[in-house]
């Protein structure tokens, strides 16, 4: 502060600018947060705790948003910070950046402690194990059989500089995967698909039809479903309770004279609750004090409830623990099977590679590669990501 208590606003941009600056982020501190990605949103909050030069630094979900160079960036200031003597307590559902960040992992599970154990003296399916009692991939449901009618197809969509002449079809029955680094337009892709975001060029077509999708509404009337990446923010209304979050983009179903049937909403409420196990003690029960899977869940029913023939999902695991992925991928797959058409889009490789039965591959913007789910590796996937082919060259 400065005289008289005032804030010192250029030593407070200095300030600010320099701890961004150990993180390699380039933002200009003036800028308001709601206008930065969700990535970014991620690094600002690192920063802020960069800035108060603790001995213990707490990292909860650090990585939840972040991937290729910004990951990298998050690693080599956590190398930093143990090089100065500042100890990390590092909570991450990601089981990679465990190996790659961690000296000790400690295993909880239902409020207790499983075990704890150097890093280089345990393997991953190990660790999975004490976990949840199984491997990684015996939790991957088994690929889809039948893949029925065409749902959606895409043709040369282009909008500002985000996305340059996409094309993608998904079917009933399949799910097909977006794999790509942060900033390379999976998200992009997915909201112009829903009416959030502007087409310039090219065109969408549902069941054969082309249509002009140029608001959710225009999305939701086209029996389409975005679980987006920011449940908190933009799939929930944190205040209210699960059977009114769950009940919202159906009400006009259940509204006459505009009065709700109260009765009518809390039996399909109800239903899809028992049906998608969401632990919850009530209906009425507010979502911000529920956990991230399960206010997954509840995005996942206000969806179903509306009656869609396609679902997009944004980062669906995101933030949440390994047990409870394994049932989000079963209901996704199960979802499939009874003749919903998945668009998937997911950082998380071992998620892409696991679960989806045909692989999108962007780069900055375009679609540089399709992949088999059968065939389909890490490895392929991240070299069509990081370099736009799968040469490297």
């Amino acid at each position: 502060r400065g005289a008289f208590g005032l804030i010192d606003a250029r030593t407070l941009e200095q300030e600010a600018q320099e701890v961004l600056g150990r993180l390699g982020v380039d933002i200009d501190p003036r800028m308001r947060l709601g206008r930065l990605s969700v990535a970014q949103q991620q690094m600002v909050e690192i920063a802020k705790a960069l800035s108060l030069n603790a001995q213990i630094v707490i990292m909860d979900e650090p990585s939840a948003a972040l991937g290729g160079r910004d990951l990298e960036r998050l690693f080599d200031v956590i190398a930093a910070l143990k090089k100065n003597n500042v100890a990390v307590i590092y909570i991450s559902h990601r089981l990679a950046e465990v190996f790659q960040v961690a000296d000790r992992v400690t295993v909880f599970k239902d409020g207790k402690v499983v075990g704890t154990h150097a890093v280089s003296e345990i393997d991953r399916p190990s660790l999975v194990r004490m976990m949840i009692g199984r491997t990684l991939s015996e939790t991957f449901p088994p690929r889809g059989k039948q893949v029925g009618e065409e749902i959606l197809r895409v043709e040369g969509l282009c909008s500002g500089e985000k996305l340059t002449r996409v094309s993608l079809s998904v079917h009933r029955g399949e799910i097909v995967g977006i794999a790509g680094l942060v900033g390379s337009g999976r998200t992009e892709l997915a909201q112009a698909i829903f009416g959030a975001r502007r087409i310039d060029e090219g065109e969408v077509r549902i069941r054969g039809k082309k249509v002009s999708i140029e608001s959710p509404r225009h999305g939701l009337h086209h029996k389409l479903g975005f679980l987006t990446e920011d449940r908190n923010l933009e799939g929930l209304v944190m205040g209210l309770s699960v059977r009114e979050n769950a009940a919202l983009p159906s009400l006009d179903g259940r509204q006459r004279f505009g009065f709700v049937d109260r009765k009518a909403e809390d039996k399909v409420v109800a239903g899809m609750t028992e049906g998608l196990r969401i632990r919850t003690p009530s209906l009425s029960q507010e979502v911000e004090y529920l956990s991230g899977g399960t206010r997954q869940k509840v995005v996942l029913a206000k969806w179903l409830i509306s009656g869609p023939e396609l679902l997009i999902f944004d980062e669906p695991t995101r933030g949440i623990d390994v047990g409870t992925k394994a049932e989000i991928w079963q209901l996704m797959r199960d979802l499939a099977d009874q003749g919903k058409a998945i668009l998937m889009i997911s950082s998380e490789l071992p998620e892409i590679v696991g679960i989806s039965d045909r692989i999108v591959v962007m780069h900055r913007g375009c679609m540089v590669g399709e992949l088999p789910g059968e065939t389909a590796t890490e490895e392929k996937v991240m070299m069509l990501a990081t370099y736009g082919d799968s040469h490297g060259e």
